[in-house]
């Protein structure tokens, strides 16, 4: 039999439904699962009370007959969702212990639709990183290793890096994310899952900690496509409270997800061919390329002129939008306070700000700062704002010549912790492929492809038009049916 931990979000749902086992045992068993991989520092805090309440109400809801969409599934939540009641940390020291009195909206629809929450998940600070190296609770390490017979501890990616190793270790079916500029899609092919970004304005920022406003969007991570449509189902829809949310109705994605793409224009823009990418990941990408030829799909070349701007530009508006929206953190009001009896006002700033972010927030802090300030503004923001119009512009032109584009996730596999952490730039070229399609706000989907020559896992990603989150979906599926990615990680931990 089939081990409940296994199974993924669409089997544990039918599997309660149908009543093959109780969510008490499907809550159990990862409760379980989560206790024994404290190695892998994936959760910052574990609520198995929540998991198994939810559990307890879907069993009775069974008897009942009023289930809900996903009564019996166990969720991990990203630590940069509110959680009422439940600490709330964003990864950082500035917000150590802080229990909000409030609920996000993404994780208040995930568990009214049944779920149940089995901890708060380990991310880097404020979601700024790309390997989960900055969270003030210590480094999260990829379930995955080598198979060269070496023991270096790898990145799950980041900043959802908590959230990937959780999905990979079968600590959870499924998980949320937030994607500013990858950190849904990076981590996911880093330890062969699938994770979505949606559209921007699909799901609602309210209660989710601000990196940077006009980029940041929550989506699910999971096993795989059909998994992650049922969460996004769930995450989505119009919230009054959040002035970006999409006032329009959540499709039933579920439901119309089909790998017949046949007739669909597949572009791939010769732009993404680029020096110093390891010839595995251009190999896994044309064998993509055939799989979607044989799906029915018709290959185009495209164009998008502008991506060689992209990475420049994300690294100056994201920074300018930390930098402002990070100024809430004073000392004053909540979070973390140093020095609040001796000197002034300003002193207490200081010294909060100096004890409560870390280094790489601090960077970001200080870029964005920079670009923002007179003199500057019009220099790097300002320019930055028009080269991403013209980012999206691109993208609006090349709906006229293909359907959707199909590109890798990131430039690497997985590296090993400490590889990349002293060189910023290094770690900000994981993003060079993830980042044009934040830039535009749109959707796009991570699949596992394969594994390079070391056993690691190899992701390319799918991008649509705004609000084609179903074709996004339809041709993960078949690139999904097609890849039969089925490897895991050896359990070590």
């Amino acid at each position: 039999m089939t081990a409940l931990t296994d199974l993924g979000v669409a089997a544990i749902r039918d599997g309660v439904r149908n009543g093959d086992f109780s969510a008490r045992e499907v809550a159990e068993a990862f409760n379980a699962n989560v206790a024994k991989a404290k190695t892998l520092n994936a959760f910052v805090i574990d609520t198995p009370e929540h998991a198994l309440a939810a559990a307890e109400q879907a069993d009775n809801d069974r008897a009942s007959g009023s289930l809900k969409p996903l009564s019996g599934v166990p969720l991990g939540i990203k630590d940069l969702f509110a959680t009422k009641g439940y600490q709330t940390t964003a990864g950082s020291n500035m917000l150590g212990g802080f229990e909000p009195t409030y609920e996000s909206t993404v994780s208040g629809k995930l568990f009214e639709a049944g779920a149940g929450m089995l901890g708060k998940l380990n991310m880097d600070e404020f979601a700024m990183g790309s390997s989960n190296e900055t969270s003030a609770y210590g480094n999260v390490i990829s379930p995955w290793r080598r198979s060269d017979g070496g023991n270096a501890a790898l990145t799950p990616g980041g900043s959802s890096g908590g959230s990937a190793a959780a999905v990979a270790a079968r600590l959870a079916p499924g998980v949320t994310g937030t994607d500013t500029g990858g950190s849904i899609r990076q981590p996911a092919a880093f330890v062969g899952i699938t994770g979505m970004k949606p559209t921007y304005g699909r799901c609602s920022r309210y209660g989710m900690v601000a990196f940077a406003s006009s980029l940041d969007q929550a989506g699910p991570m999971a096993r795989d496509v059909r998994d992650c449509a049922i969460m996004l189902e769930a995450m989505s829809g119009f919230d009054p409270k959040d002035s970006t949310s999409l006032d329009l109705p959540v499709p039933q994605w579920e439901a119309n997800l089909s790998s017949d793409i046949r007739g669909k224009r597949i572009g791939i823009p010769k732009e993404y061919r680029i020096e110093g990418v390891p010839e595995e990941i251009d190999a896994v990408w044309e064998q993509g390329i055939q799989w979607m030829k044989d799906a029915g799909a018709e290959i185009v070349e495209v164009s998008l002129p502008h991506t060689r701007y992209a990475l420049p530009t994300y690294y100056i508006i994201a920074p300018a939008e930390a930098s402002s929206n990070l100024a809430r953190y004073d000392g004053v009001r909540y979070g973390l306070r140093q020095n609040p009896d001796s000197g002034g006002l300003a002193e207490m700033y200081q010294a909060t700000r100096a004890a409560g972010f870390g280094a790489e927030v601090k960077r970001r802090i200080m870029i964005g700062t920079y670009v923002l300030s007179a003199g500057f503004y019009d220099a790097y923001f300002n320019q930055a704002q028009k080269v991403r119009a013209l980012i999206a512009r691109d993208f609006e032109r090349v709906w006229g010549e293909c359907d959707l584009l199909l590109t890798p996730t990131a430039p690497s596999a997985a590296f090993a912790l400490g590889e990349k952490s002293n060189d910023p730039i290094a770690m900000y070229l994981n993003d060079v492929f993830a980042v044009p399609a934040s830039l535009a706000g749109l959707p796009a989907i991570s699949v596992p492809a394969g594994l390079d020559k070391q056993g690691l896992p190899l992701g390319l990603q799918i991008v649509g038009k705004a609000l084609d989150e179903q074709g996004v979906m339809n041709a993960g599926l078949a690139f999904e049916e097609r890849a039969g990615f089925t490897h895991r990680a050896e359990a070590w931990w």
